[in-house]
C-alpha cells in the first residue's frame, strides 16, 4: 500500500493535459467482447480501474496488447462467460460485462461487484432491463444471466443509471429487431460508447439524448476509437488551481462538457478562459459566494446529465471551504458520499453536515495539515486538494482509491509545483 506525504499552501502553476475519460474507457473495453476482430482503443488512462478491466477481459479469453502509450488492442475470439470473483470484487464496472456476454454467448456469470464505499448502489435497473430483452437472471451467491435469444422492444428504465444504460445498449446492438431505451442516461461517456459501437457497425440513433433507438445487427466488426477527455478530472484540477491561487492551463479539456460545472463553480467565484479545446484558470480568482436572487444562500446540487456531476460534489465541498460566504452542497445520489466531511472539519473547515446528503459550508477557512484516509476516488481527490491548500503537512493513506481514477497523479502534480511524495 502507498501513501501521499503533502506539504500544502503552494500554488499550482503550468500546463497539464486532461486524461482520457475513465468512465468511457471501462464500457468501451467491455464492448470489445461484441466482435471477434481487433478493437483498438486510444487515449485510455493508465489507471488501476482500467488495469482491472483489462485483467477481467483477458480472464474471459481476450488477447490484449498495448501498441503504444494509452492505447490497447483487444481481440476476443474465444470467450468464457464467468468472471473470476477476485477480479469482480475489485471494481463495480465488472457489471458492464453482462450485456456483451449475453449478446455474444447467451450467458454471463458475474460475482458481486466491488467499487467505492459511498452507500447503496442498486443493480435492479440492470436486471429489469436485461430481462425485458429476454434474459433470465438467477441470483444465489453470484448473478447468472442466460438468454436463448435477445429481442428488442421498448424499455423505460426505472432510473437513469449510467451503467445500466450501457449494459442495455451493448446487449441491444446484437438483439433481434428494434430497441427503444427511454429515460436513458446520456453522459459524455455513454455518448462515446455509442459512437464507438456505431463505428463497429451498430445502428444507434438519438445519441446524447435520453431516448435511444437501436436497430439490432447480426455482427459487429473491429474498429479504432479514441475516448474523450475526463471532465471529472478537469473539474478536479480547476478546483485545485482555484483554491491554491494557481495559474493553470488544461489542454484537451473539452469545454462543451463543462457547461454545468462552469455554472456551479461560478457560484463560488471561479472563472476560466476557453480557447478551442483548452481552458486556463487564472490566478486572479475572486473566491466569493455569489448569492441567489434576493441574497439567498446558493445551492450546488447534483443531477443526471447534463446536470452538475455527482462525482464533483466532493470537490465543490473543499472549494467552498476557501470561498468567502455560505453555500449549501446537496449530494442526492449516495448516502455515504459525504462521510469524509468530518475530516475536513478536523482540518479546520466550518461545515455543518445536516444529514447524509446535505452540508452547509461557510468560508473562508484556514485549513491545516492532517492525517487522512481516502474512502473512495472522488473523496480521496477532495482530501488531496484540501491538503494541497492547507498549511503544514498532511498524510493520505489508502491512495489506491485515488489512483483508481487519476493517472500518474503525483508526477503530474509535482510538475505543476505541488509538494507531494508517494511512499510505500
Amino acid at each position: 500500500m502507498y501513501e501521499y506525504h503533502i506539504e500544502g499552501n503552494f500554488p499550482i502553476k503550468g500546463k497539464i493535459r486532461a486524461s482520457g475519460n475513465k468512465n468511457a474507457a471501462l464500457p468501451c473495453i467491455s464492448a470489445a467482447l461484441l466482435c471477434d476482430e481487433p478493437v483498438i482503443l486510444k487515449n485510455i488512462p493508465d489507471i488501476e480501474d482500467v488495469s482491472v478491466m483489462l485483467e477481467i477481459i483477458q480472464a474471459l479469453g481476450a488477447d490484449v496488447k498495448k501498441p503504444g502509450p494509452n492505447s490497447v488492442e483487444i481481440r476476443t475470439q474465444n470467450i468464457r462467460s464467468e468472471i473470476p470473483p477476485e477480479l469482480a470484487k475489485k471494481i463495480r464496472a465488472s457489471l458492464l460485462f453482462a450485456g456483451p456476454l449475453l449478446a455474444r454467448t447467451g450467458k454471463a456469470v458475474l460475482p458481486p461487484p466491488g467499487g467505492d464505499v459511498i452507500g447503496r448502489r442498486r443493480m435492479d435497473t440492470h436486471f429489469l432491463a436485461l430481462t425485458e430483452l429476454g434474459a433470465r437472471v438467477d441470483i444465489d451467491h453470484v448473478f447468472r444471466f442466460t438468454a436463448n435469444k435477445l429481442v428488442g422492444l421498448d424499455i423505460f428504465l426505472d432510473e437513469a443509471s449510467v451503467t445500466a444504460t450501457e449494459n442495455v445498449i451493448m446487449a441491444a446492438v446484437l438483439a433481434e429487431g428494434r430497441t427503444v431505451i427511454e429515460n436513458a442516461a446520456s453522459e459524455p461517456h455513454i455518448q462515446d460508447l455509442c459512437v464507438m459501437l456505431n463505428s463497429m457497425g451498430a445502428r444507434i440513433e438519438g445519441i446524447g439524448s435520453n431516448i435511444l433507438y437501436i436497430t439490432g445487427v447480426k455482427k459487429l466488426s473491429g474498429a479504432e476509437f479514441s475516448v474523450g477527455s475526463d471532465y471529472m478530472e478537469v473539474g478536479s484540477f480547476i478546483g485545485l488551481a482555484a483554491v491554491t491561487q494557481g495559474d493553470l492551463e488544461i489542454t484537451a479539456a473539452c469545454p462543451r462538457n463543462l457547461k454545468m460545472t462552469k455554472i456551479a463553480f461560478a457560484k463560488l467565484g471561479i472563472h476560466w478562459e476557453e480557447s478551442g479545446e483548452d481552458i486556463r484558470i487564472p490566478s486572479n480568482q475572486q473566491l466569493k459566494v455569489i448569492p441567489d436572487l434576493g441574497g439567498a444562500i446558493p445551492k450546488i446540487d447534483d443531477a443526471p446529465w447534463p446536470g452538475f456531476p455527482a462525482d464533483l460534489t466532493s470537490i465543490a465541498m473543499v472549494i467552498a471551504t476557501q470561498v468567502e460566504g455560505t453555500v449549501l452542497v446537496h449530494e442526492k445520489m449516495f448516502e455515504s458520499r459525504m462521510f469524509f466531511v468530518d475530516k475536513l472539519i478536523d482540518m479546520g473547515g466550518r461545515i455543518v453536515l445536516c444529514d447524509p446528503h446535505r452540508a452547509v459550508v461557510s468560508g473562508p477557512c484556514r485549513l491545516h495539515g492532517s492525517e487522512l484516509t481516502s474512502p473512495d476516488v472522488r473523496a480521496g481527490m477532495a482530501m488531496l486538494i484540501a491538503a494541497l491548500c492547507a498549511e503544514g503537512e498532511s498524510t493520505i493513506h489508502n491512495v489506491y482509491q485515488i489512483e483508481r481514477g487519476y493517472e500518474n497523479l503525483t508526477e503530474r502534480l509535482t510538475g505543476l509545483g505541488a509538494r507531494i511524495r508517494r511512499r510505500e
